[in-house]
């Protein structure tokens, strides 16, 4: 796998189209499913999507080898899901602040009592409320099925806070579905 992974980067540096085409086939779904579930929103998926491949194109010369293409991609497609978070994050934080401030004495409305089945829409905005990190790593380990080693690889933390984050992720889960 290694080898033609090889293969296709050097193509792809050699200005090959078809070659990058090729690529983008191979992982663009996968790439469009991480960015989906990472912001919720199909538009935004698509324009992170283009983004990660822009930003590949860009940095395909420092592809070595010594992870898989596909772990590779994986890693600039959640750090570009991570930062366009961050800065989402903090233009709402910045919005919200003085609603914040108004609304801080307002009681919650009671949740129902009515027990339900857990549906798709229900997981997928519970996945959504998790953390950042808890989610990026739920969604690679236990949704894409990358082991922690990978996991760890794609977002540049150790194996043991890849396998801690998703403990943390699953009991966030199963308290938010309750």
């Amino acid at each position: 796998m290694r080898t033609a992974d090889l293969e296709l980067v050097e193509r792809c540096r050699e200005g090959n189209a078809e070659a990058f085409e090729e690529l983008y086939r191979q992982h663009a779904g996968r790439l469009y499913n991480l960015a989906f579930r990472m912001t919720g929103s199909a538009e935004e998926a698509e324009d992170l999507l283009q983004d990660v491949f822009l930003h590949a194109h860009r940095k395909l010369g420092s592809f070595r080898g010594e992870s898989s293409l596909g772990t590779w991609l994986y890693r600039l497609g959640m750090n570009q899901c991570l930062d366009y978070l961050r800065g989402r994050h903090a233009k709402m934080g910045r919005a919200t602040d003085s609603l914040d401030a108004e609304t801080a004495d307002e009681p919650a409305a009671p949740a129902p009592s009515v027990p339900t089945a857990v549906s798709r829409m229900d997981l997928d905005r519970a996945i959504a409320k998790l953390p950042e990190g808890c989610r990026a790593v739920f969604l690679l380990h236990d949704v894409e099925g990358f082991d922690h080693g990978e996991v760890a690889s794609i977002l540049g933390i150790s194996e043991g806070t890849s396998k801690s984050q998703v403990h943390k992720a699953r009991v966030k889960l199963r308290a938010m579905l309750r």
